[in-house]
């Protein structure tokens, strides 16, 4: 039997209220504890942003430029990034299990480059999910496309699935060759997905009244990076993204395209975490890359 603790005189802080601090990301206060806990391996507490790193193209087009071997190019960015999001097959072969951020899996997938994107299934199981730690799912949704139904239904499955596991869902809001990137669409994009349950959503930048695609979602929104465009530009979207109520991006090749990956999302990093002006974060880069040359 343990002793009796009546040595010591007890103090139960009568005179100081209990705290019940509200948690720090849009839209998800009202979260079981375990969920919450995931998207803390998200987002960064501190700053409520994230920089995530997207290398899960090969789900539909192989290995793409710059992710032929992800153990020579990826693993030096890990350091880097607030979570990975990728796919299971990545994840079990070549990712150190030590890595000690958030992983988004992605859980939709089905055809390839060659057929109709927007025609995806549901492609992982939520205990595989568990088993591998993840932090979210993520999940394309085709709002206005052919298949536009099946893919809200796929997020809404999982939604249900992950509400009963703590698991976060991801909706990514894919826009097809025949959809337009504006202001209107991503906001009705981007609401749907919340409506619907997803934990956070991500939506491509526009310029124009980007801001009320963020105003108007009641989950936080990150940024895709989209096709690779010069790193000052990408710099800048980044930034503006930011400032007009992005919680963070999501960037793939605009990072590990990048004439010097490792620098990019350091760079990145300084404009999401440290708001610091893109222009100042793109001298930055320039300055890395120009010591390496010389040394």
């Amino acid at each position: 039997m343990p002793e009796a603790d009546e040595k010591k005189e007890k103090n139960f802080y009568t005179e100081i209220p209990q705290k019940n601090k509200p948690f720090f990301l849009k839209g998800s206060n009202n979260f079981d504890w375990g969920l919450k806990n995931r998207l803390s391996h998200i987002f960064n507490p501190d700053t409520k942003k994230t920089v995530m790193l997207a290398i899960d193209h090969g789900y539909f087009q192989g290995p793409t430029t710059g992710l032929e071997r992800i153990d020579v190019t990826i693993l030096p960015l890990l350091q880097y990034s607030d979570t990975l999001m990728l796919t299971r097959g990545i994840l079990r072969s070549i990712i150190p299990p030590t890595y000690p951020n958030g992983i988004v899996l992605r859980a939709s997938g089905g055809p390839s480059i060659l057929k109709e994107l927007s025609n995806e299934q549901i492609a992982v199981d939520i205990e595989d999910a568990i088993r591998l730690n993840a932090a979210a799912v993520a999940v394309q949704v085709f709002i206005g496309g052919e298949y536009e139904t099946q893919s809200v239904y796929n997020m809404t499955r999982l939604v249900d699935i992950g509400q009963r596991y703590g698991i976060a869902v991801l909706g990514v809001t894919a826009v097809g060759k025949n959809l337009v990137r504006d202001a209107k669409y991503m906001r009705l994009a981007c609401r749907i997905c919340a409506e619907l349950g997803a934990t956070y959503v991500k939506t491509y930048y526009v310029e124009e009244d980007f801001e009320t695609i963020t105003a108007s979602c009641p989950v936080p929104v990150v940024i895709a990076g989209g096709k690779k465009i010069p790193e000052d530009e990408a710099l800048k979207m980044a930034y503006n993204a930011i400032q007009q109520g992005a919680c963070g991006v999501d960037m793939g090749r605009n990072i590990f395209q990048a004439q010097d990956p490792v620098a990019m999302i350091q760079a990145v990093r300084m404009v999401v975490h440290k708001n610091v002006k893109p222009e100042q974060a793109y001298e930055f880069y320039q300055e890395t890359v120009a010591k390496k040359r010389k040394g």
